[in-house]
C-alpha cells in the first residue's frame, strides 16, 4: 500500500519507506549516512527505525557489519 502524505503519525513515523525519495532524505540526514548505507540497514534488519538506527551505530563500530536486531550477541 502507498505511503499516504496525510498519515503521518504514530506508525508512519516509525518506518522507513526506501521507496520515497523525501523518506530516503530525512532519515539519511538524521542518521548521518549515506541513502545506500540506510538502504542497507534497512535490507538487514527491516523498515522499523529504531532497528535502522541500531544496526547502523553497530556498524560505525564495528566497521560495517553487524549483527544486531538478528538476536546475535556483539560481544
Amino acid at each position: 500500500m502507498p505511503d499516504k502524505l496525510q498519515n503521518r503519525g504514530g506508525q508512519d513515523r516509525k518506518r522507513i519507506n526506501v521507496n520515497e525519495d523525501y523518506e530516503l532524505r530525512d532519515w539519511s540526514k538524521k542518521f548521518g549516512v549515506s541513502k545506500d548505507k540506510l538502504k542497507e540497514a534497512v535490507q538487514a534488519v527491516g523498515d522499523q527505525a529504531d532497528r535502522v538506527e541500531k544496526y547502523l551505530k553497530g556498524s560505525e563500530r564495528s566497521g560495517g557489519t553487524s549483527d544486531l536486531g538478528r538476536g546475535k550477541s556483539s560481544i
